[in-house]
């Protein structure tokens, strides 16, 4: 079976389009514009000279030599740390915004969590010379306060959200209904594979860049274009799905997802939506989303920012069902740990997202030959502040 998704917008049973009627216009025309804007050589052409020569890519993917002794495989990072404004994202933001120029449109408006959406997306709207407007929780706003300024310096509005908890999903309710009240100029340049039909498979597309490069870079490094194991941090799923894109359908290669347990999974503080989800609709598509029996939506918990939230993309809840992936459970302090482990092992200080997937990398056995391959899917600048005011939980690298 293949896991695309299919001509209705859902992947299984998960998907569509679910939203008011007042979108319907605007949703409807991106649904039309998006796939012959993408799949122009006009598009195509501008897109990678872009991701070339403004967000630097190829992106590394480096042997990461000490802790493929410890761990007892061939790992591979793949940096997307070092992309251009220090993450996946600007992979998406640099080709939605080519749309919306494309569709004519002049305002731009996006959410964000931990921020790194919010600047990648303020950075192609000073590129381009269009208006932008962040949406971002207030807790959010307060513990990514070095993004925020970003943001603002490269000219954008950041509008913090007060509703709910104050975090993801309360900047993805906000952006909608600024989305419903300036439907005719303004573009949603929506973070991850998350939203309604066809978001989720745009996010995808311009994040499968990533798999891409994977593979030839494999071949050059390896022999074959292939790795045994897939290893990603999932919150909505944009930087899990441009990891595995390429390789959905090729049963080669077993893919493993780690997302955020907060204080643990049945702790009711946590943000592991794929262990702790039924099905319903949140944000305009049907997904796995924490809920109350009463549908109402629980509130997600996660000491990172990017994670922090209670649905995931429905590519991800479909695959998770269909059993072609696995999900591993991380909670705040496994992956304040792998962190640390990590910048003192191989020197490179990752995103707490990104942390989470290295800390799986304990909870998993492989054998000497295993070709290992885990996005690091941004770099950890942002959460310095949060590494030292939890480096309890990472006594063993000491020396603070």
């Amino acid at each position: 079976m293949s896991y695309q998704v299919d001509e209705n917008g859902f992947y299984g049973e998960f998907g569509g389009a679910y939203i008011p009627e007042i979108l319907y216009k605007c949703v409807d025309e991106l649904r039309k514009a998006y796939l012959p804007v993408i799949q122009s050589e006009e598009f195509k052409k501008e897109y990678h000279r872009l991701l070339l020569d403004y967000a630097g890519r190829p992106s590394p993917l480096y042997y990461a030599d000490r802790m493929s002794s410890k761990y007892g495989c061939r790992l591979y990072l793949k940096r997307e740390d070092c992309n251009h404004t220090g993450a996946h994202k600007i992979n998406n933001a640099i080709g939605q915004i080519l749309l919306a120029r494309k569709m004519g449109k002049t305002r731009v408006i996006a959410e964000t969590g931990a921020g790194q959406h919010g600047v990648a997306t303020a950075t192609v709207c000073a590129l381009m010379g269009m208006q932008c407007e962040i949406f971002m929780g207030k807790t959010d706003v307060e513990r990514q306060h070095t993004n925020v300024e970003r943001m603002r310096m490269l000219g954008a509005k950041v509008n913090p959200v007060t509703t709910g908890n104050m975090t993801l999903s309360d900047a993805c309710s906000a952006a909608i209904r600024d989305w419903c009240c300036h439907p005719s100029d303004t573009y949603y340049l929506v973070g991850s594979t998350m939203g309604p039909h066809p978001y989720p498979d745009l996010v995808a597309k311009l994040q499968s860049v990533i798999s891409e490069e994977i593979k030839t870079q494999l071949l050059e490094k390896t022999g074959r274009d292939y790795p045994d194991y897939l290893i990603a941090c999932i919150g909505g799923g944009s930087n899990a799905a441009g990891t595995i894109y390429h390789y959905m359908d090729d049963d080669r290669v077993k893919i493993v997802l780690a997302e955020a347990g907060g204080h643990g999974v049945d702790s009711g503080y946590t943000a592991a939506t794929i262990h702790r989800g039924r099905t319903g609709i949140l944000h305009g598509s049907k997904m796995l989303v924490m809920q109350t029996p009463d549908g109402q939506i629980e509130e997600a918990f996660s000491i990172s920012a990017g994670l922090d939230y209670p649905g995931v993309g429905p590519m991800h809840c479909n695959m998770a069902k269909q059993g072609r992936t696995k999900v591993l459970d991380i909670n705040d302090d496994e992956a304040i740990y792998a962190g640390y482990e990590m910048t003192r092992l191989e020197g490179i200080i990752p995103a707490i997202e990104s942390a989470h997937a290295v800390a799986a990398l304990s909870k998993m056995s492989f054998r000497p030959d295993d070709i290992v391959v885990l996005t690091v899917s941004g770099r950890g600048d942002k959460d310095v502040e949060t590494y030292l005011k939890n480096k309890e939980m990472a006594a063993e690298y000491g020396n603070f």
